[in-house]
């Protein structure tokens, strides 16, 4: 990013005059570093899902199209799960035993939603009949309870991931590339 060059300028208005000064304003590091860490965080970070036996029942079509809908979150500056990372999460719990008629809301909800977003049609079909039209407010607030989590484990699994694989600065290049080979 270019540094942006500020110059203010004298309007003749009854106060001390000011004269022509030249600023250049460089852009924060944080939000250079927070906008990298963003996309490696969309494209690179693990899928978090409940821990049960049917965690290799959820299709790999849903599991693909996280990526994407990561993407579209962090375009409209969301800081919570996806509504397909959601979905994707919550999955093999519904395998596992009966949830509450809240959270039975929610999932089928969030299906509904996944089938409009990617246009599934035989899905749709199928989603429009059990599905809710809208959440209550408490399911809304379990829901994005729930998101905000997910994004949390997910984010803190990247960073994880990512200081223990960078490369210390004492180590030899040539080091490196005997490990590697």
């Amino acid at each position: 990013m270019e540094n942006l060059k500020v110059v203010q300028l004298d309007f003749g208005f009854e106060c001390e005059s000011v004269k022509a000064i030249e600023k250049e304003v460089k852009p924060a590091k944080k939000q250079t570093s927070d906008f990298v860490f963003d996309i490696m965080d969309c494209l690179a970070s693990p899928i978090i899902v409940f821990k049960s036996a049917w965690q290799d029942a959820i299709p790999l079509e849903l599991l693909g199209n996280i990526k994407m809908a990561r993407l579209l979150c962090t375009i409209t500056q969301e800081k919570t799960a996806s509504l397909t990372e959601t979905l994707v999460y919550m999955m093999p719990r519904t395998f596992e035993a009966p949830m509450p008629m809240a959270w039975v809301n929610i999932y089928t909800w969030l299906g509904l939603q996944y089938a409009l977003q990617f246009k599934k049609k035989s899905q749709l079909k199928a989603m429009v009949e059990i599905a809710p039209k809208d959440l209550s407010e408490y399911e809304k607030g379990l829901l994005n309870t729930l998101r905000k989590w997910i994004y949390d484990k997910r984010r803190k699994a990247l960073k994880h991931t990512y200081k223990t694989t960078t490369v210390s600065k004492s180590e030899d290049i040539l080091e490196i590339q005997e490990k590697l080979f």
